[in-house]
């Protein structure tokens, strides 16, 4: 019984190999060779261990410890709740931003159609006038090309080009930032209206659609011809009128082309089609002007008949408004329910188209001409005006262009400062940026041979203009 506890003689020890499956120790040499190599293996060692994985301190052994066992813990429905979760918050981050970004774009979009809502009232204006200061005279060129008066000029919607024409029965197409003429189509000289591809008469109007894809021009022969904008080429002839043919508009967005004659109608052309519309006639005598916005309606100045009129071309009816003593010779749309005019009693009237009186009229706009009782007011020969702005400009023949603030709701007229130019302002027109004016100027009013300034140029001046560093305030006017 007892010799199963009998220790044998010399292992008194523990066997090591047997209890850790270690290898033997071996005894170290007594000259220390082998402390030296034990040495060098603890320190290569060591370099290894803080090279690949340094030894985690106990906190942190501690949590990964804890990290493990929760996972060995989280069943799997767990684990699936957790990552719905996660998934959930993930998508509720992303639906948060995607929020944020409509919302502003919905800002952006709600801010353009208010201002299109109130461009369509007729209520949109923008206070722009303060910002505005007279140019260096230094600064303005003067484009010469035409023999005879400037009659008419349009600016191409991008304000890249504008387009000419003359008592000469020239158009010229010219390049704003060189001052360079693009294409020439020359007059012809009366009787060789069959074999001449263009006017062969004073041409009195012209007009540019939207698009910038027609030109229109109109002439005392009763033509109006329509040109491919970009290569000046030739493209119908219109006919019906029975005398001159003294403006033209096409309706903002479409190829609608209203005509104005002095044989007192109005015509409406479809230029896609080459086809005649209809005819509205009213005034009483001879048609100065005529415009148009994106509205299916067109407004006109009767000349001598001392109207105005905004015809309604879907309803077939008329708006007829009084105002000025004299002729009425030049009229633009400020925006669809505003208008500017100018007559040869040397006032200048904004109406809308709510009232059949002027808003506001400013007489003798541009000074007085003669000496003591004959005195007489400078005629007005062009308005313009920035559109769903209160800046408007005017010309005559008294030396200048003068700029006017339009108060609130249009209801005043204020100078702003004038710009000298000699001769018969005949045609005036802002860019649509604002940033630039541009005057065509003759030595002979457009409608006629009255008077002559010698002195004048026959050209068209460039006119920048200088703007303030300040924000463009938007209001609806009342």
């Amino acid at each position: 019984m007892s010799s199963l506890f009998i220790k044998k003689k010399g292992n008194t020890k523990p066997d090591k190999k047997a209890e850790s499956g270690a290898g033997t120790k071996r005894k170290a040499p007594a000259n220390g060779e082998g402390k030296g190599r034990t040495k060098k293996m603890t320190s290569r060692l060591n370099e290894e261990i803080s090279s690949d994985s340094e030894p985690e301190s106990p906190a942190v052994e501690k949590k990964a410890r804890v990290q493990e066992d929760e996972e060995i813990e989280e069943t799997a429905q767990e684990k699936k709740l957790r990552l719905a979760k996660l998934y959930l918050e993930q998508l509720k981050e992303e639906e948060e931003e995607k929020a944020e970004v409509e919302d502003f774009e919905k800002d952006l979009i709600a801010g353009r159609l208010q201002e299109d809502v109130l461009e369509q009232k007729g209520k949109l204006q923008r206070f722009v006038a303060k910002d505005y200061q007279p140019p260096d005279i230094a600064d303005i060129r003067l484009l010469r090309g035409h023999q005879l008066p400037i009659t008419c000029l349009v600016i191409s919607p991008d304000d890249k080009q504008v387009f000419s024409a003359a008592k000469d029965c020239s158009i010229i197409k010219w390049d704003v930032e060189s001052g360079k003429k693009l294409h020439t189509i020359p007059g012809g000289r009366k009787g060789t209206e069959d074999r001449h591809v263009g006017h062969t008469a004073h041409i009195l109007c012209m007009a540019i659609s939207s698009d910038g894809k027609y030109l229109a021009t109109g002439d005392r022969n009763k033509l109006i011809m329509i040109w491919e904008a970009a290569l000046c080429k030739h493209l119908y002839t219109f006919t019906g009128h029975r005398d001159a043919v003294s403006g033209l508009s096409f309706r903002k967005g479409t190829h609608q082309l209203y005509s104005a004659s002095h044989d007192r109608s109005i015509k409406v052309w479809n230029v896609d089609e080459n086809a005649y519309v209809e005819t509205l006639f009213g005034h009483q005598d001879v048609i100065t002007g005529l415009d148009s916005l994106s509205r299916e309606r067109c407004v006109t100045t009767g000349g001598r008949d001392r109207t105005v009129r905004v015809w309604k071309i879907a309803e077939e009816s008329q708006l007829v408004f009084n105002g000025h003593e004299g002729s009425i010779d030049c009229i633009q749309l400020i925006n669809e329910e505003h208008m500017v005019t100018g007559a040869d009693d040397g006032s200048i009237a904004v109406w809308s188209v709510g009232k059949k009186k002027p808003l506001v009229t400013v007489k003798q706009a541009h000074g007085c001409h003669g000496d003591g009782g004959l005195e007489q007011p400078y005629w007005i020969s062009s308005v313009a005006a920035l559109q769903n702005s209160d800046t408007l400009a005017s010309g005559s023949n008294n030396s200048k262009v003068q700029l006017w603030k339009c108060g609130e709701g249009f209801r005043n007229l204020k100078p702003l400062f004038s710009i000298p130019l000699t001769g018969f302002v005949n045609s005036l027109k802002f860019s649509n940026s604002g940033n630039f004016l541009v005057a065509g100027v003759g030595q002979e009013h457009r409608l006629g041979r009255w008077w002559r300034i010698k002195e004048a140029k026959n050209g068209l001046y460039i006119i920048p203009l200088k703007k303030q560093n300040s924000e463009q305030d938007v209001t609806s006017g009342k």
